[in-house]
């Protein structure tokens, strides 16, 4: 893939980074030319000065042959105006835009823009870890109708088969987290003590389901 990241400050540059030592190439776009220092020296890319939503910047980063663009500055209307032009008028599909303010990035979320709301994302994660299992989940689709949620293999259900799990709560189990490692549950799979389970379900039966897994499994 060829990516064009716009902002290259803590996010943007470890993103280029990453994204070079999986083997894609990437041009990116600061309108401070210090601000490529936070690269390094062993970055391959192109470093790009200018503004990240000029039509001619965006093709000297190769926009035009890009797989992807990330707008991830410091400014919510520059991240999402360039975020736009990459998508409408460039045509690149796969656009993310970083965006602080939770009420916008859900607006543009609809709108077909994959946003990064990084004050809403940091305290729904602190949340998590306050609350009980269950009461705030992972993710929610941006229609709030699906949600993910991470639920420690209950006692009750350990020794289980996956498949009995899932017809009794009425969610799936997406993937385990089991020795560190991921799996994913087959027909015969079953609950062992010590498994994570990623569960997607549907908003308005997940409190149904929690009411299941924590009477345990009926008879079958």
């Amino acid at each position: 893939m060829h990516v064009v990241i716009m902002g290259c400050g803590r996010v943007g540059s470890t993103l280029a980074r990453s994204l070079e030592d999986r083997n894609h190439t990437v041009s990116i776009i600061d309108s401070e030319p210090d601000a490529f220092r936070r690269l390094g020296p062993g970055f391959n890319g192109d470093k790009v000065t200018g503004i990240g939503f000029d039509q001619e910047v965006l093709e000297k980063a190769g926009i035009k042959r890009a797989d992807a663009f990330a707008a991830v500055s410091s400014g919510d209307n520059s991240n999402i105006i360039a975020a736009r032009v990459a998508r409408e008028t460039f045509g690149i599909q796969q656009v993310v835009a970083r965006i602080y303010d939770p009420g916008r990035a859900e607006v543009y979320q609809r709108l077909g823009i994959t946003t990064v709301a990084t004050v809403k994302w940091t305290a729904d994660q602190v949340l998590r870890r306050l609350l009980p299992v269950g009461a705030e989940p992972d993710f929610r689709d941006p229609s709030g109708t699906i949600r993910l949620d991470q639920v420690p293999a209950p006692t009750e259900w350990v020794g289980e088969r996956t498949v009995i799990f899932q017809e009794q709560t009425q969610s799936r189990i997406a993937w385990i987290d089991r020795l560190g490692e991921g799996m994913l549950p087959a027909r015969e799979s079953v609950i062992q003590e010590g498994d994570l389970l990623h569960l997607v379900m549907r908003e308005e039966t997940a409190a149904r389901a929690y009411q299941v897994i924590e009477r345990g499994p009926e008879e079958h």
